[in-house]
């Protein structure tokens, strides 16, 4: 889900691991030269989703790598089905409050423009809360800081190698 930390999570993970790190959003925003809210505006979500499908399936195919998929992603069969065959994934959750706190001043989530914040946040998780619980594991982070959270994805990685 937007605004639950993936970037940051997946970027202390990565340097944990020594692992390279992406985020493919950025990724998608460097490939395409403008923002994800531009390529929203100017050629459209479906345009996005084409991308970001291309995108999160070849990047999966590398190894040693932890990787921050945008919020939508794993909605797709296609990837959510690659990320069950090649990788590890994890739901990272907070509650609905948190979500609110976090994403009420952003001007960047193109979902939430020109909408009540608080419906559209509350629509947009339990639409994809079913899809989402098909990751792997689920950490429920909304008592928990940035290392604990890391620290515990981690530990369950590890546990899968043994």
């Amino acid at each position: 889900m937007m605004g639950v930390g993936k970037s940051t999570i997946g970027l202390r993970l990565a340097k944990k691991l020594s692992y390279a790190f992406i985020d493919i959003d950025k990724l998608i925003e460097k490939k395409e030269g403008s923002s994800i809210n531009i390529i929203f505006k100017n050629k459209n979500e479906q345009y996005f989703r084409k991308i970001e499908s291309e995108t999160t399936l070849a990047e999966l195919k590398k190894k040693n790598v932890v990787i921050a998929l945008g919020g939508g992603a794993f909605l797709n069969k296609s990837i959510r089905r690659s990320v069950k065959n090649a990788a590890i994934s994890f739901w990272i959750d907070v509650s609905i409050d948190t979500l609110i706190k976090r994403l009420k001043r952003t001007k960047k989530r193109p979902l939430l423009f020109k909408r009540n914040l608080n419906e559209a946040i509350n629509k947009i998780y339990l639409e994809r809360k079913k899809i989402y619980s098909e990751a792997d594991y689920r950490i429920k982070c909304s008592f928990l800081k940035l290392d604990e959270i890391v620290n515990k994805i981690l530990n369950i990685y590890e546990k899968t190698r043994d």
